[in-house]
């Protein structure tokens, strides 16, 4: 049974019932117009949560702390704060990080193991927290905070990433909401991003990191902006079950709905991820499909839009289709060359492993579209996959050129 999906116009981290948010400007960002850099994430009951967090084997203490609190189970708040990785800053970042969470956890009454933590910003520099203990008494907190909070993540993004959406699950109606932060750093096994979903569902705690896993691989470990991994990944997800009704466990029909929903909303912010890479122009979607396995659809698919020829191809509205065809070949999939097909916004340009008839001035004027989707199809296997990335431009090399300074 397929879940009956609505997305919620308000959308953010606060919109599932008991869940409340919102963030200051404590000066670890440069003030502006409208700047937040520390916020708060509270469920007025006790959750389950789950986590994914980053494979770079620098880890910021914030991710370690994190992952080692949610090992429970369980969580009430979330702490977060941009401006600052609070990476590569020995014993110091750990400690820091624990006192965040301790003020953090005064602020909003709940025990300091029941707060989790996420940072993002410059590597190598030391918490504020001078500014930390003088501002974060000054978040308030309400239920329609999550556009601060979701503020208060961003480093060079444009513009914040939220999303909230209802599913009927069981006749009953359940709301699953979240943020992101990610613009550059982003490459699969979770990209340089922060991301918090809360669920007014009830889920059982095993089933909920099994469940954020599998909604990981599908979003945000298929995203590509730029071939770097980020030390600060985190991705945590609070299920309060203010919903009410009984638990959700793996196994049921219950448990795939409620996949699908949460898999939909970390695709929805994924995508956002990309389309908002440093510099791009352009939302490159690629789907790989016919291949032997599911696992083969996602190499391919993550090869192809991480192709840095690739991406200048795009950005130059250059149907220059022989480098998806080379990216695909160094996926290290199985597949024969005479059994590909290539589109490019669904133009069929390639048929059987050779150029085909086409007008290539419609390819062109198609590429100038804000979103490009290439179509690969390499044989008849039930394997089909998608992944998202962004153009590589001059924007993402200046903006990049002088990050720290």
């Amino acid at each position: 049974m397929s879940a009956v999906i609505q997305m919620i116009h308000r959308g953010g981290v606060a919109s599932a019932q008991g869940f409340t948010a919102g963030g200051v400007h404590a000066g670890i960002k440069t003030a502006g117009d409208g700047v937040f850099d520390l916020g708060i994430v509270l469920s007025d009951s006790p959750a389950s949560a789950a986590g994914v967090f980053s494979q770079n084997k620098v880890l910021s203490p914030s991710v370690t702390l994190s992952s080692r609190r949610i090992a429970n189970g369980n969580a009430r708040a979330i702490v977060a704060n941009s401006g600052c990785a609070n990476c590569s800053v020995g014993q110091q970042g750990l400690t820091d990080a624990e006192e965040m969470t301790a003020l953090a956890a005064a602020h909003v009454d709940v025990d300091p193991e029941e707060v989790l933590i996420g940072s993002t910003g410059l590597i190598g520099v030391e918490l504020p927290m001078a500014l930390v203990r003088q501002n974060l008494g000054n978040i308030i907190l309400s239920d329609d905070g999550g556009n601060r909070f979701a503020r208060s993540i961003m480093t060079t993004d444009t513009h914040s990433k939220e999303v909230a959406v209802s599913a009927q699950i069981d006749g009953r109606e359940i709301v699953i909401g979240g943020c992101a932060k990610g613009s550059g750093m982003i490459h699969p096994n979770m990209a340089t991003m922060l991301s918090f979903i809360t669920t007014d569902a009830a889920v059982e705690p095993s089933f909920l990191q099994q469940a954020l896993k599998d909604a990981a691989d599908a979003s945000f470990n298929m995203i590509d902006v730029d071939g770097d991994q980020s030390t600060n990944d985190t991705l945590v997800v609070l299920a309060n079950g203010r919903a009410g009704g009984a638990e959700i466990r793996g196994g049921t029909p219950e448990a795939g709905e409620f996949q699908e929903a949460l898999t939909y909303v970390c695709v929805e912010l994924a995508k956002e991820m990309a389309r908002d890479g440093e510099g791009a122009t352009h939302l490159v979607e690629v789907t790989v499909e016919g291949t032997n396995t599911l696992q083969d659809a996602r190499r391919a698919a993550r090869k192809i839009v991480s192709s840095l020829l690739v991406k200048a191809m795009i950005y130059g509205r250059d149907p220059n289709w022989g480098r998806v065809m080379m990216a695909l070949g160094n996926s290290g999939i199985e597949f024969e060359e005479s059994d590909v097909d290539i589109f490019i916004n669904e133009i069929h340009i390639v048929h059987e492993g050779m150029s085909i008839s086409y007008l290539k001035d419609a390819v062109v004027s198609s590429m100038s579209e804000e979103e490009v989707r290439i179509r690969v199809r390499v044989g008849s296997g039930g394997g089909s996959a998608s992944a998202w990335g962004c153009d590589l431009t001059e924007g993402y090399v200046i903006e990049n050129s002088a990050y720290s300074t």
